[in-house]
């Protein structure tokens, strides 16, 4: 529970309305893109830092980083004003991509890269943000907005980049990271409502309640470890795709790869629509048959392996995967109004954590026994995270905050 010295959470907070809305989806999804900029371009910065045995893991730098800032900087957002905390990230960001435009040798663009993810984070700070500023009855679809601002930050980024990396250089799009973060932090300096502390607990304090949090929440367990699957699936996709679309099957580039991430877009539109679904009927609907349509995705990829097998099957990850995302928050930020960074940090970290395993497991598969071996994989991975939503199911709907 919040500490009595503590601000009301809502303290000085002011009514969530649709330009707020938009932009604080604008900017979760100018932050979220910089954390795959760098995988389109990987080519062009290897050509760029020949011999070198370092440039291969800047993409891998970026996502440690990531992870390292959702575990460190985000239960921030329990503790301090929430606008001064998503400024200054931007800030930070807006730094850390300058810095990588700069790097000199391989090396430093992976350490540049590792603060580039850390800062990133600061996307996961503006999605509690906008739930706790939402109405309980429209928490869902408030959440599901946010989201699809993420979506489309992701399907520009590389887009972008890889235009960029073209005609430019590589170090010309983390050039142009910079002012788009900086504009990103002075749109949220002059929207965003000042936010104060849900929980007077120090720092130390807040790290040590996550593990609380996730011994002493059910729901929160379920959700994420049922994410966790979920996530996993939809890496081991889209880990292998590009060298999937390689073989002489198909024949097709990186840049076929690239216009995959277009066809995705449809989850964009699942976002709010998953959301508004969760507030009327209840978020364990909408769990099912994310969970299912997964499960029918691989087994789509299965037994038509073409590129319309591909592209419907793919629009159906993607929809499935947006759906449950919303769903598994919509049930975590109605949990504890005043933990509700924390409880974003556990989930984050959890569905992290299933995505990198879901990515390794499809390397190896597909070094082992090739794309059946992947689609096996898939299989099993949306098949545990049913089972979760299933055996799992909590004996009660969290009631709004």
């Amino acid at each position: 529970m919040s500490n009595h010295n503590a601000r009301s959470p809502n303290a000085g907070v002011v009514p969530l309305g649709t330009g707020l809305l938009l932009a604080m989806a604008v900017a979760c999804g100018v932050a979220v893109a910089n954390i795959y900029y760098n995988q389109p371009m990987l080519g062009v910065i290897e050509r760029d830092f020949p011999g070198s045995a370092f440039a291969g893991l800047i993409p891998t730098a970026t996502q440690i980083g990531y992870g390292l800032g959702l575990f460190l900087l985000v239960p921030l957002g329990d503790i301090m004003d929430r606008r001064r905390l998503i400024v200054g990230q931007f800030l930070l960001l807006g730094a850390a991509s300058f810095a990588a435009s700069l790097a000199p040798t391989a090396f430093a663009l992976i350490l540049a890269s590792l603060l580039v993810g850390i800062c990133a984070t600061v996307a996961q700070q503006i999605i509690p943000f906008a739930a706790s500023l939402a109405t309980p009855e429209r928490r869902g679809s408030t959440i599901g907005t946010v989201m699809a601002g993420l979506l489309c930050g992701i399907l520009l980024s590389r887009l972008l980049a890889g235009f960029v990396a073209t005609y430019d250089g590589w170090r010309e799009m983390f050039r142009l990271g910079m002012p788009m973060a900086v504009i990103a932090a002075i749109a949220m300096a002059i929207t965003l409502p000042r936010n104060y502390p849900h929980t007077g607990m120090p720092y130390a304090a807040a790290i040590k309640s996550l593990i609380h949090l996730w011994g002493s929440e059910p729901v929160l367990r379920r959700a994420s470890l049922m994410q966790a699957g979920m996530f996993a699936s939809f890496s081991a996709f889209w880990t292998i795709l590009a060298l999937h679309l390689e073989e002489p099957k198909f024949h097709l580039g990186a840049d076929a790869a690239g216009l995959f991430g277009l066809v995705g877009a449809v989850g964009i539109l699942a976002a709010p629509l998953a959301g508004r679904l969760a507030d009327r009927r209840g978020t364990e609907l909408v769990l099912c048959v994310g969970a299912m349509l997964t499960l029918a995705s691989w087994l789509l990829f299965v037994v038509w392996d073409s590129l319309p097998g591909l592209v419907i099957g793919v629009i159906a990850l993607d929809l499935a995967m947006q759906s449950t995302l919303i769903s598994n928050q919509h049930l975590i930020y109605a949990l504890r109004p005043e933990a509700r960074s924390r409880l974003n940090t556990v989930f984050m970290t959890a569905m992290f954590i299933g995505g990198a395993g879901g990515s390794i497991g499809a390397t190896l598969a597909w070094e082992t026994a090739g794309w059946a071996a992947v689609c096996g994989l898939g299989v099993v991975l949306a098949l545990t995270a049913l089972v979760l939503q299933k055996a799992g199911r909590p004996v009660r709907e969290p009631g709004a905050a």
